[in-house]
């Protein structure tokens, strides 16, 4: 459905430092669960904090060659907790995206075309991640925001084990 403040669409939003991560996917395919364990990563410092942006539905729209996210307004704050219901969080009201992440993507592989891992969306060329059906995507998506030049970074760790504070805590990972 298009508005004339952007054009709506299914997926799900999560802010992830100053960039938000748009989630697709079918129904069932894990998006709300993603945006939750994001949250509890950044509460956890092992990536920057995050935030909710929308759940559901979304309205995007292209404002200086950025594409913008937010909720629709009916489904602010909101996210469904599968197994406890909806529940409501403190939420980001616009964000510009930054990455995709496509949930049960028929084109995920191993060891992925350059190609796969952009798209455009209404004209913004953004990084992708795709990620298989029946993969955990929280590991893949910090991998991303961690590794790629250019991504959010990490919080730099004063328990450190080699003394260079730059490591993913052991809950996430281990040495």
């Amino acid at each position: 459905m298009n508005r004339p403040d952007g054009s709506s669409v299914h997926g799900s939003a999560v802010l992830v430092g100053d960039r938000a991560i748009l989630i697709r996917g079918p129904s069932g395919s894990g998006k709300s669960r993603l945006v939750f364990d994001l949250i509890l990563a950044g509460h956890a410092g092992q990536i920057p904090e995050a935030a909710l942006v929308g759940d559901d539905r979304l309205i995007l729209r292209v404002e200086d060659g950025r594409l913008l996210v937010r909720s629709a307004p009916e489904l602010e704050g909101l996210l469904e907790i599968r197994g406890l219901g909806i529940r409501r969080l403190d939420f980001a009201a616009e964000a510009i995206v930054g990455w995709v992440v496509d949930l049960d993507a028929g084109d995920a592989a191993r060891l992925p075309e350059p190609k796969s891992l952009e798209i455009t969306i209404e004209g913004v060329v953004l990084s992708r991640i795709p990620v298989g059906i029946g993969f955990f995507p929280l590991p893949m998506v910090v991998a991303a925001l961690t590794t790629i030049e250019g991504s959010v970074g990490l919080r730099r760790l004063d328990s450190c084990s080699k003394g260079i504070g730059n490591h993913i805590s052991p809950t996430i990972a281990t040495e």
